[in-house]
């Protein structure tokens, strides 16, 4: 399965847990430290939705845009459509030929397009859980997708967590679910509850 193609089942996934969070719940606290659902969902749409697609054209968003990383999505009543239709432009602007080639930039400085490609894969499926997680909702999550995630937390863990994008790696056994040794590796408690 292609990159773009497990973009579009993990984003087809975190978007089913968006529809079903009920307004009361955006101050509710999530398994990442120090933000609540409001702060997690304003996240994810910005890095998962909105930079995405522009890392996979090559782009850069320019001065005078109107989507900061300081956007409160949430204050409009259809965010999870919002986030739903830009998710569907990233994937679609990864699937374009020579997206996951060369290099480009997410957060300022430049890597392979490939490993942004990959976190791209597995933002929505983290964040997925812990918006799942913070709402008392499941998270349907593709095998394939999950192995994959699991292979790009293994190979860019330690890298994250010295970027901060990873808290220290939680030990989860290796019988575990595959979904749990994903959240372990990201440094998250599988067993995380508000």
């Amino acid at each position: 399965m292609e990159l773009h193609e497990m973009m579009a089942k993990a984003a087809t996934s975190v978007v089913a847990v968006a529809r079903n969070v009920k307004p009361d719940q955006l101050t509710d606290p999530t398994p990442c430290p120090g933000w609540d659902v409001r702060a997690l969902v304003n996240h994810l749409t910005f890095w998962s939705a909105f930079r995405s697609e522009l890392a996979a054209r090559k782009q850069t968003a320019p001065a005078d845009d109107p989507v900061t990383e300081q956007t409160d999505f949430t204050t409009r009543r259809d965010w999870p459509q919002t986030l739903e239709r830009q998710l569907d432009r990233a994937v679609a602007a990864w699937a374009e030929p020579g997206a996951t080639e060369g290099d480009t930039g997410l957060a300022g400085g430049s890597m392979p397009a490939r490993v942004i490609a990959m976190m791209m894969v597995g933002e929505p499926v983290v964040h997925g859980w812990d918006l799942a997680r913070a709402t008392g909702q499941p998270l349907e999550t593709d095998a394939a997708v999950l192995w994959t995630v699991h292979e790009m937390a293994t190979e860019i863990g330690e890298m994250g967590r010295r970027m901060g994008a990873f808290g220290p790696e939680v030990a989860v056994p290796e019988s575990a679910p595959l979904l749990d040794r994903v959240l372990g590796l990201s440094g998250r408690d599988p067993q995380w509850t508000p």
